[in-house]
């Protein structure tokens, strides 16, 4: 617990941040979600023939797995808060439209019968008699979205929006439970607050004779508090959301360490020399997030592999000829997508075959073909997505004829983790990792060189090249001075001990006298 203590105590600035831009992205999706919820529920109400429609759309809308949801959106309306807050929205209308229509719906017939006989037309009815009688069920319902829009919202980090889900999801990429818990136990305590405010806002709106015990002395100055406080976090909400750029270069990266380190050494760099505002868009979901961003202008550089470019991106035939890969990458880059490729930055970090020493000398493996002969013995646990790329396991396992006993996907980290624990005995790791070197694993022989070439590159928008010229010049600052051996030790830092990739990305360009 004290060493949980000493994380948030040295990252506290961090975490404050990522908080307010999880308190910020939350009201702003149950401020639209409420807006559209209770409305459709209303109509829903009204028009019988609406009801079945709008109720099974929703009801698909929910069984879309989350990541999913995300996935679709993307190409639509880009990365960043949009489409996090989009995604909120369309998960939390279930319990507001649903409320509101069971509300409306349920209310003694006799009451609304009563109504029409003093006179009053239907909307009359609605806002006089319905909704306050349904009142208690509708802000139940808003209370269920609230809470669930604070855990929904940590898949914002995945791309570029921010929030706690950047702790929680760095955390499982290097391991690192303290920085899990620094973002899953501030996500626990707003979800808590929020389900605490909204209901005192249910209590202060409660009509009189619904709440007798409600005391109109203590309840105004608290509504007046409440309203300043709504206002106050949904007006920051829209401004977070809509402010302009400006004069600003944004960096994005995927989200395991090498690439958050990477990004922040790019951003120390540009602010060091240049006059240039720099946003840092890292932890994004992979290379479909990443290229989208870039695609669409709301990215303006991150760091590449080349392999990865020109099989998975740009869908060539694998290949392992590194002059071919770069030069290919960087002609069909600039002249279909007006993005540019650098110089490398010196080492590669390609896909390779790990596992525990002491099973390889058991079986005596030292290279695949070694692994081959054995492993219908072994349990293989890669990533997902080493499992479905061109370059990865179904290629490999037909070059090399591996037939594991079994094959179990565990993305980021926690494949290292399944492996210590004996769950595997194989995983697929890439060559910088520094976790390769925190659990001393065995890195086998690629000796039908199946694997190709994954060299470093900053990939660019020739349009921000352009606009900003000398940021080429700041950015080859970089090339050629990484080496593998020195990419696993910053990696190691982040990865077994603890460090921040800000810190230890400062830290390296200190020692190379590239910033003071």
């Amino acid at each position: 617990m004290s060493k949980f203590f000493e994380f948030v105590i040295n990252r506290k600035e961090e975490i404050l941040s990522l908080f307010i831009q999880h308190i910020y992205l939350t009201f702003g999706a149950i401020l639209i979600a409420i807006l559209i919820g209770i409305p459709l529920g209303i109509l829903m109400s009204k028009v019988k023939t609406l009801q079945k429609p709008i109720s099974g759309l929703i009801n698909v809308i929910q069984s879309i797995p989350s990541m999913a949801l995300l996935g679709l959106l993307i190409p639509i309306l880009g990365i960043g808060s949009v489409p996090a807050i989009t995604m909120v929205v369309l998960y939390s209308l279930l319990p507001i439209v649903k409320n509101t229509y069971t509300g409306l719906t349920n209310i003694n017939p006799d009451v609304l019968e009563s109504a029409r006989g003093m006179g009053l037309t239907s909307r009359q009815t609605l806002r006089l008699v319905q909704i306050p009688l349904a009142l208690p069920l509708i802000m139940s319902g808003i209370r269920i979205s609230a809470v669930m829009a604070v855990g929904l919202m940590t898949l914002a980090a995945f791309i570029g929006a921010g929030g706690l889900g950047y702790l929680v999801y760095s955390g499982i990429q290097t391991v690192n439970n303290n920085m899990i818990l620094a973002g899953a136990i501030p996500s626990c305590i707003l979800a808590l607050v929020i389900d605490f405010l909204f209901g005192k806002i249910e209590v202060l709106i409660m009509p009189k004779g619904l709440n007798p015990t409600k005391h109109k002395s203590k309840s105004t100055g608290l509504k007046v508090t409440l309203a300043i406080i709504l206002v106050a976090l949904i007006g920051s909400s829209l401004f977070a959301v809509l402010k302009p750029k400006g004069e600003t270069i944004v960096i994005g990266s995927k989200s395991f360490s090498e690439q958050l380190i990477l990004g922040n050494m790019y951003a120390e760099l540009i602010e060091e020399h240049t006059d240039l505002n720099v946003e840092k868009k890292l932890g994004l979901a992979g290379s479909s997030v990443t290229m989208e961003g870039l695609y669409a202008g709301e990215i303006d550089l991150m760091v590449e592999y080349t392999a990865t470019l020109y099989i998975n991106v740009l869908n060539q035939e694998p290949s392992v000829d590194k002059e071919l890969i770069y030069s290919k990458s960087k002609e069909i880059m600039e002249k279909e997508h007006k993005l540019t490729l650098l110089e490398p930055l010196g080492f590669n970090n390609g896909f390779t075959i790990a596992m525990k020493p002491e099973v390889a000398d058991k079986y005596g493996i030292t290279s695949i073909s070694d692994l081959a002969k054995v492993s219908s013995e072994l349990v293989f646990g890669p990533t997902l997505e080493f499992l479905n790329r061109v370059d990865g396991f179904p290629n490999l396992a037909s070059v090399y004829n591996l037939n594991f006993k079994n094959v179990v996907g565990i993305d980021g980290a926690l494949r290292y983790k399944a492996l210590d624990n004996g769950e595997s005995d194989v995983i697929d790791a890439f060559t910088t990792d520094g976790l390769l070197k925190t659990f001393n694993l065995k890195v086998l022989e690629d000796d039908l060189n199946f694997f190709a070439p994954y060299d470093a590159i900053p990939l660019v928008r020739m349009e921000t090249l352009e606009k900003y010229p000398e940021l080429k010049t700041v950015l080859n600052m970089l090339s050629g001075k990484l080496s593998q051996e020195t990419m696993i030790d910053l990696n190691y830092k982040v990865d077994d001990l603890g460090e921040d990739p800000a810190q230890v990305a400062k830290e390296y360009l200190r020692s190379e006298g590239l910033i003071k």
